[in-house]
């Protein structure tokens, strides 16, 4: 096949890139090639940023896909574009939403593709939600080939998934399971979650492309597997060898005591028990089956991590808030005693 990726060197969608090129389809990723490094030879770069929409005309000139996916739209107005850009040019337009689209608060913790879309709590998310709903009005009033994406929580060696972290990712949370201090853990650490490696979702995502069971249709591609925060937490400090020291914090004092956005990527998604039925999916892609489990994929990326220096970030401001947050309750303990 002939693919455009809009993006393509991300967590999700640089596994997929990988899969895509070593099985010899034409790829080419737009971009504006900031994160080129690693990239397999056989692809084919543009180099443009989609944002400037008469300079992307210009490039994307005379072409024509069977696939083209956007990993990088968030907002209506860049799905739109796409829509100009795109509209009769290629067979498939794939949109990465996202899971956190679901409706918050749970009507029901199994979720599928019927599930309804409302977050009144993320504006992440109801954009997401804006976008799925105008590019499903194009296919169904202009006959644009579309298909959603549904990822949640999807991620790769560079980064371990924890629930809570601060601006420079999670790696703090390790050091401070490195250095013996409670980390914290949203709610009582119970809430069932799911994790999902990039190259299990690649796998998903490629039986979707060039597939006519997809047009017009929304996946969600997750992993099947449901684990606790605790269970999350406890594997990532067995890979280091640790103890995990749980220090257990209600989502909404966390919400509510910032300067992070927990009420959206907490309240609005990370909090909520949810198990995803994937039937759908594997309907339309006879055999998937996520072939990683979390035990595996976290012990890869805490090795990767603790390998390479680039993946180190440390964070001192979280690391302080996170010592704030816990001397406060620890002293409110004291004051109702």
């Amino acid at each position: 096949m002939k693919v455009l990726f809009i993006g393509g060197t991300g967590t999700i969608s640089g596994a997929i890139t990988r899969k895509v090129a070593a099985r010899g389809d034409e790829l080419y990723l737009l971009n504006r090639g900031n994160r080129s490094e690693g990239m397999p030879d056989n692809v084919r770069q543009i180099r443009c940023d989609i944002g400037d929409e008469k300079a992307a005309a210009a490039a994307l000139k005379g072409l024509r896909f069977d696939v083209v996916c956007d990993f990088i739209g968030f907002v209506p107005e860049q799905v739109e574009r796409d829509y100009r850009l795109f509209a009769g040019r290629t067979r498939q337009y794939m949109y990465i939403s996202s899971a956190s689209a679901y409706h918050k608060p749970l009507k029901d913790y199994r979720i599928n593709e019927g599930t309804s879309l409302a977050n009144p709590y993320w504006e992440y998310s109801r954009n997401k939600i804006a976008c799925e709903e105008y590019l499903m009005k194009m296919y169904r009033e202009k006959g644009f080939p579309v298909t959603i994406v549904r990822p949640s929580h999807t991620y790769s060696e560079r980064s371990v998934p924890v629930g809570v972290h601060g601006d420079n990712g999670s790696f703090q949370v390790l050091k401070r399971m490195l250095e013996g201090k409670p980390v914290i853990i949203p709610g009582d650490g119970t809430s069932l979650w799911t994790i999902t490696y990039n190259e299990d979702f690649a796998d998903g995502f490629l039986g979707l492309m060039g597939n006519p069971h997809a047009i017009g249709e929304a996946f969600q591609i997750t992993n099947d597997e449901s684990l606790t925060w605790n269970q999350i937490y406890g594997i990532v400090a067995d890979c280091l060898g640790v103890e995990l020291k749980a220090y257990h914090v209600a989502s909404e004092f966390l919400a509510a005591v910032g300067p992070y956005d927990f009420t959206g990527s907490l309240i609005g998604d990370k909090a909520n028990t949810v198990v995803f039925d994937n039937r759908k999916l594997k309907a339309a892609v006879p055999g998937f089956c996520p072939a990683i489990r979390a035990e595996e994929g976290l012990r890869r990326t805490v090795e990767y991590v603790m390998a390479h220096e680039e993946c180190r970030k440390e964070d001192k401001a979280f690391d302080a808030w996170c010592d704030r947050v816990i001397a406060a309750l620890e002293q409110a303990k004291e004051a109702v005693r």
